[in-house]
């Protein structure tokens, strides 16, 4: 069984006991939060998709941990110009655990 949710403008597919990083989810660590956005639910062959969403579809997830992902350097330059500009960012990210899958 697995389900297709939508949390931080993103799509990701989801089975009951796996891990994923998603965007920041504003929830304490350990406490068990109910994502209602789900596109799709799958059970073997029995494939229900929603328009936009699956009506009564729930997920229920447990927050692991709060993170920063990894560096990514952004650097900038016009050849010949004297311009060079260099930059970082960091993401925030939330780390969920997959409890169960409500159709």
């Amino acid at each position: 069984m697995y389900a297709v949710i939508k949390t931080g403008g993103k799509q990701y597919r989801v089975s009951p006991g796996e891990s994923i990083k998603v965007e920041t989810i504003e929830a304490d660590v350990g406490s068990t939060i109910v994502l209602d956005q789900v596109l799709m639910v799958a059970d073997g062959e029995a494939v229900n998709v929603g328009t936009p969403l699956v009506a009564g579809a729930k997920v229920s997830v447990t927050v692991v941990s709060h993170g920063r992902g990894p560096k990514v350097h952004i650097f900038k330059m016009r050849r010949r110009k004297h311009y060079k500009k260099s930059q970082g960012h960091r993401q925030n990210y939330t780390e969920i655990r997959v409890d169960a899958i409500n159709a």
